[in-house]
């Protein structure tokens, strides 16, 4: 056993019960496949040398994945790590032997993984874990896209909003950001592709890249009615399940209602991912200037929602 210093203890109170941070990080100690994950990096992490010892890659790499879970900065995540005897103790970090990484080192770690397009090979890795744990990707494809809100004002050293970001209208409200365009399996709720656009390209232009080319049916809302050639060049054997036009001019077609309805069902899959994205690892407005930075953080939060969404069957079977 690990000695701990005085530093790591905790205090003498007399009760004490674990919060649901605590809870959560023990969740996920338990179903991310750390060795994997530390495989894809430890061809690109600095070795020790003449120089400076690196932060041991482990660590690093559990720095990173508290930033997506609690949406944490750099600076953030270094400050969180003095206030939080919690997240030290998921880290790794002792006060009693060694100060936490500082904000450089965690922003040259996140700028290594951005170099070498690890997000991605993340997600990858993530799902063939899930698939030997028998969660498949089947042939069943559910696409859709959200927007992610990005600073609107100008009032920065450059005096202009961020370039590769645009403004679209949805119903009646303007939005300026990015958009998250997934393809989800529609049994699993896997998140099996990502794309990111500026938030004024449609829907369906990105809709050839979300899909893996096995699909027998393929599920989306009405941003996606009217490319059935489109599906049946990137999956030939794939059925068109999008939503349909109903309300014309004249009169509202019922019978294409009532398909759309079943055909929610199961496209409601795509926004269990949305809501955990949004509202439990709290990426709803991007941190970083342009679309790559912001597409790697996607692909390795969509890695993290993966796991999140299997936390009680992964457990299980590690029992």
């Amino acid at each position: 056993m690990e000695q701990r210093t005085f530093a790591s203890q905790g205090s003498f109170e007399r009760y004490g019960r674990k919060s649901r941070r605590e809870l959560f990080l023990d969740e996920m100690e338990l179903v991310v496949p750390w060795s994997e994950l530390q495989g894809l990096v430890e061809p690109h992490y600095a070795k020790a040398g003449n120089g400076r010892r690196p932060v041991g890659l482990a660590l690093m790499l559990r720095i990173y994945f508290m930033q997506q879970w609690f949406n944490l900065s750099d600076p953030g995540v270094e400050e969180a790590l003095y206030e939080s005897p919690v997240l030290r103790r998921f880290v790794g970090v002792d006060l009693g032997v060694a100060a936490p990484p500082d904000e450089t080192t965690v922003c040259r770690f996140r700028h290594l993984l951005e170099k070498h397009d690890l997000g991605g090979q993340m997600l990858e890795a993530v799902n063939l874990h899930l698939e030997t744990k028998g969660i498949r990707i089947a042939t069943g494809t559910i696409v859709d896209a959200t927007i992610v809100h990005a600073p609107s004002s100008t009032k920065n050293q450059s005096g202009e909003r961020d370039p590769a970001m645009h403004q679209t209208k949805k119903g009646k409200q303007w939005y300026f950001g990015l958009k998250a365009h997934i393809g989800v399996d529609s049994k699993q709720g896997v998140v099996h592709s990502v794309c990111t656009s500026a938030a004024n390209v449609a829907d369906m232009h990105m809709l050839p890249d979300l899909l893996h080319g096995e699909e027998t049916k393929v599920w989306g809302d009405g941003g996606y009615q009217g490319q059935t050639k489109v599906i049946k060049e990137a999956a030939p054997k794939a059925q068109d399940m999008t939503c349909r036009r109903t309300k014309f001019k004249n009169y509202v077609d019922e019978e294409a209602r009532r398909k759309n309805t079943t055909k929610s069902r199961v496209r409601a899959k795509v926004e269990h991912v949305f809501r955990i994205l949004k509202r439990v690892f709290g990426f709803d407005k991007v941190r970083y200037r342009g679309i790559a930075k912001n597409h790697h953080r996607l692909c390795a939060n969509f890695a993290l929602i993966n796991l999140y969404l299997h936390r009680k069957r992964l457990a299980a079977m590690g029992e």
